[in-house]
């Protein structure tokens, strides 16, 4: 039987270092003392924003002041240089740090702009070609709220055709292999809501990250994802705060940056 749903976005994978190749190329370059700053606290250093300056600072050798001629003061402080970083809108060295995250219970009507942002993002999307629909998920945005029961009553009518229609199709009858059963699956997905929940494995690097979540919180934005990437921005904040220092969170919910188009 339909049922509502709300979407939920979960953190499946961070940015790792190995400290011991930096370890190794920096012995080489002369700029070891830079990671044994890095590396001296009792917490492990967050990977992301460590990947971040590292690539920032092969840039220029400023792992120490005289490594590169043209070099005589660094900034020693993470925070203080990935601040520069944003202000200084050098934002390549921010594309080495990816992370994934699983969007579970989102629309379709969101999926379908979500994949528009291809530069520095990956997706994979719960297949209708391949998944039968027999219980079909359904969030009723506020604007329909007045309408609720007519909108959960008709999306039931929508599940119970996709039932009905795999009967009378015998598609589940023994024998039948298993290219029919795509083929019909791939069809009765057309005579479904584009409202209906669906997963979706995002990855995003950092750089992207930043735009998107600006971008799809503002307040022109569509409702639902506005939902989603406010709680992203809530999860980066927190993740990776050196590299989202600039943000901040309005009151009509829209996640703002200092420094726009890093």
């Amino acid at each position: 039987m339909a049922h509502e749903t709300t979407p939920s976005i979960h953190l499946i994978a961070r940015p790792a270092v190995d400290l011991e190749g930096m370890r190794a190329y920096l012995e080489d370059v002369g700029g070891g003392s830079w990671l044994e700053r890095r590396t001296a606290a009792d917490t492990a250093p967050n990977a992301g924003e460590l990947l971040v300056e590292f690539g920032g600072r092969a840039c220029y050798r400023s792992w120490e002041p005289g490594l590169n001629v043209n070099v005589t003061k660094v900034r020693t402080d993470q925070r203080d240089y990935l601040k520069n970083i944003l202000k200084s809108a050098h934002g390549s060295v921010l594309e080495h740090a990816n992370y994934s995250f699983a969007l579970r219970n989102v629309s379709r009507v969101a999926t379908h702009e979500i994949v528009r942002h291809r530069a520095g993002a990956a997706y994979s999307q719960e297949s209708l070609r391949y998944v039968r629909l027999v219980d079909i998920g359904f969030r009723v945005p506020p604007a329909l709220e007045p309408l609720r029961q007519e909108c959960l009553e008709l999306v039931e009518r929508l599940e119970e055709f996709q039932v009905s229609a795999a009967e009378k199709l015998k598609i589940d009858d023994d024998g039948i292999p298993f290219h029919v059963k795509k083929e019909v699956t791939s069809a009765l997905r057309r005579l479904a809501p584009i409202g209906l929940s669906t997963d979706l494995i995002l990855t995003m690097n950092l750089r992207t990250l930043r735009h998107v979540i600006e971008m799809r919180t503002d307040t022109g934005a569509e409702e639902e994802l506005r939902l989603i990437f406010g709680r992203l921005g809530e999860i980066m904040v927190e993740e990776a705060p050196g590299l989202f220092q600039d943000f901040t969170r309005r009151d009509d919910g829209s996640w703002v940056p200092e420094f726009r188009k890093v």
